[in-house]
């Protein structure tokens, strides 16, 4: 097997993973309107309705901005936005609740055509925004409660629940709800485990927003993921910004802080113009597009014995190029103690072992990285970490032998060495004929 089917297997696996660990639970989209108008709409709505089928719960919540922002402008109703809230006026309401329910109802459209059945109802108990600074928000509306056992039902009929902007009072007034508020209420209310933004405004590319030098980017400069600090340090860096790229940009971002703060597990904000980006993004460690999240994405953690093939799987390529020597199972499972592993989402994209060999000194080896993951650094990360335990565990010196990353270890900081430097059992079983270099790393304690 070619390193190309080793890694369409890997695709493979990651998906049938990710499916297991969210079959059951519930992901809420926020889909902005500008997608629907796309050519891709009908792919992304038929890659919506595969994550259905495969026992996904899903709620869709409808952005109608845009929408009703172009159908108040055909009837010459101004439109004042405060703090981000549209003052929705007498003359405005009746324009936006159609323009709400049109929007919502090309979703049950597109998910027609896989056989998935949608619903738009009365989900969303709302109250007024009342007058605040002296300003009446009028028919503007905030969210109240969510009807979660209404939601639950429809679900549980293999139906996916469409939330519009509209809401009602115990009275029945209807009130123009933010469709942000609504998603926000709606995963804390249900639990949802992801929240994903779907626009076709938002970028995060370093090239065109700023952002700290320390966050996680491909070859391209688009940034991969942030956690909660850095999401506010990219909030912070372009809040005097008010071009509309950064201003759409910000308001995601803010939307995921957000909803991070209700419990949701993890954000994804992704290109609604791409085609494949929700499955790329949710049944991949690499993803499509950006997550935010608050807890650990990655880990690096010592090994389990059902890890061992996984490691072995690994180090195969290196050890059929002779760049790693042979192990076996029985040789990791007789230095399990010794191997650390870096995991995304339970799964193993690097692995490397610390040794003891006396006199202060300690061994990295078998270090393997998965090259699809690269642009995360497993590698880097893993050999940082291993510098760190052996400082913990009072070794002077760590070292590595190898015959073709030299460059890359100079780089973390080792510089060559020679074989009498080794600690004594390490120099008896050096093998001259391999004649590996020697790159070594003192402690700074």
């Amino acid at each position: 097997m070619n390193h190309e089917d080793d890694a369409s297997m890997d695709i493979i696996r990651e998906a049938f993973l990710y499916q297991n660990r969210f079959a059951g639970q519930t992901v809420v989209f926020k889909i902005d309107f500008p997608v629907t108008e796309t050519a891709g709409f009908p792919y992304l709505m038929k890659d919506i309705a595969l994550l259905i089928k495969t026992g996904i719960k899903v709620v869709i919540v409808p952005g109608s901005l845009e929408y009703i922002n172009r159908v108040l402008e055909e009837h010459n109703i101004a439109s004042v936005f405060l703090d981000g809230e549209r003052i929705t006026t007498d003359e405005a309401m009746q324009y936006v609740e159609m323009s709400s329910f049109h929007a919502a109802t090309r979703f049950i459209t597109a998910l027609s055509a896989s056989r998935v059945d949608a619903l738009v109802g009365n989900f969303v108990r709302a109250r007024g925004h009342g007058v605040v600074n002296g300003l009446d928000y009028e028919n503007t509306g905030v969210v109240d409660k969510i009807f979660v056992k209404s939601i639950t039902r429809v679900l549980a009929a293999n139906m996916t629940p469409i939330l519009p902007c509209i809401a009602w009072s115990p009275a029945g007034k209807p009130y123009n709800v933010s469709s942000n508020g609504i998603a926000l209420a709606v995963c804390e209310a249900l639990n949802a485990v992801k929240l994903v933004v779907v626009s076709t405004d938002c970028t995060f590319n370093a090239a065109d927003i700023a952002a700290p030098d320390s966050v996680e980017k491909n070859e391209a400069g688009k940034i991969l993921r942030l956690n909660t600090e850095e999401a506010q340090l990219v909030l912070n860096m372009n809040k005097d910004n008010e071009s509309l790229l950064h201003v759409k940009t910000c308001a995601a971002l803010n939307l995921a802080l957000a909803a991070l703060k209700t419990g949701v597990e993890r954000v994804h904000i992704v290109d609604g113009n791409k085609e494949g980006v929700i499955l790329r993004e949710l049944f991949s460690n690499i993803g499509a597009g950006t997550m935010i999240n608050a807890g650990e994405y990655d880990a690096i953690r010592s090994i389990h014995n059902s890890d061992i093939p996984d490691i072995l799987r690994l180090m195969e390529p290196l050890m059929k190029k002779g760049i790693l020597l042979r192990r076996t199972a029985e040789d990791i499972q007789q230095k399990k103690d010794d191997f650390s592993v870096f995991v995304i989402d339970s799964v193993i994209h690097a692995c490397a072992a610390l040794h003891d060999y006396g006199e202060g000194q300690a061994e990295i080896a078998a270090l393997a990285a998965d090259p699809a993951y690269s642009h995360m650094g497993a590698g880097r990360r893993l050999v940082r970490y291993l510098i760190d335990k052996a400082a913990k565990l009072g070794f002077n010196r760590v070292f590595v032998l190898t015959t073709s990353t030299q460059d890359w270890f100079e780089k973390l900081g080792f510089t060559e060495a020679g074989v009498d430097s080794l600690p004594a059992l390490k120099k008896q079983r050096y093998d001259r004929k391999r004649n590996s270099k020697i790159f070594a790393l003192e402690i700074t304690k």
